[in-house]
């Protein structure tokens, strides 16, 4: 499913008009964008939570070479599902 089909699908079943669905999926994930920006975590429960991980310095190979090369830590997103999320998947 990608952006467009999941507007369709909230306004067909929250009976709103898709540009209103557009608007409100594009004001969630901002906000989702922010706290996590902010370093915050956000828990939607029963679905999920999305959160920002730390990933450390490490040494890697430039694939064409085969020369070591220095990858920088860096913060990424990341998101754990939550039970009723797992439960509806199996």
């Amino acid at each position: 499913m990608n952006k467009s089909e999941l507007i369709e699908a909230i306004a067909a079943s929250a009976d709103i008009p898709k540009a209103s669905a557009a608007r409100a999926l594009d004001a969630m994930v901002d906000s989702v964008t922010e706290s996590l920006k902010k370093g915050d975590s956000v828990s939607l429960v029963g679905f999920g939570t999305f959160h920002v991980k730390e990933r450390a310095a490490r040494t890697g190979r430039n694939p064409q070479t085969g020369q070591p090369i220095e990858i920088k830590a860096a913060k990424v997103p990341g998101f754990k599902a939550g039970k009723a999320l797992k439960d509806s998947v199996n």
